[in-house]
């Protein structure tokens, strides 16, 4: 998913292994397919100002499909997001209703499809939710991207 954002052509860089390399847990291998995460730590300005150049580049996707927020932290406002550029147009921010939670939000704005990358702020990120959340993304061709920083909650 961010390998345009954080790749580095070079070609005197060798592959480490030629052919598919196999886990104990084939699905262990592939979660990459469709779940990334990131975790930042520092000053929550600084956060805020680390992450608005990816959110902006997802909001900017030609996809028909939504860039979804779950959850957002406090900080990231319908303000913050036009300050940091995002094509508030293309984004969704969703919080639990009623007895839901964010993981179980998660999982169905993942299932739905209707989303191209689904932002989460799962912070600690147990086992069981990753599968869920990747079981989810994989029902709906959605990617995840799960945020780790300190003003999570």
């Amino acid at each position: 998913m961010f390998d345009p954002l954080f790749s580095v052509a070079s070609s005197a860089v060798a592959p480490l292994f030629e052919g598919p390399v196999h886990t104990r847990k084939d699905t262990a291998a592939h979660d990459h397919d469709v779940f990334s995460e990131i975790t930042l730590s520092g000053q929550t300005q600084q956060c805020l100002q680390l992450i608005a150049p990816i959110l902006r580049d997802l909001s900017e996707d030609q996809n028909d499909r939504w860039l979804t927020l779950i959850s957002p932290p406090e900080q990231i406002t319908a303000q913050w997001l036009r300050d940091a550029g995002l094509n508030r147009e293309r984004i969704l921010v969703l919080h639990p209703s009623g007895m839901q939670s964010s993981q179980e939000l998660a999982c169905d704005a993942l299932r739905l499809g209707c989303s191209h990358t689904v932002i989460s702020w799962f912070n600690p990120l147990p086992h069981a939710a990753k599968n869920s959340l990747v079981t989810a993304a994989r029902a709906g061709t959605t990617q995840i991207l799960n945020i780790r920083q300190p003003f999570t909650v």
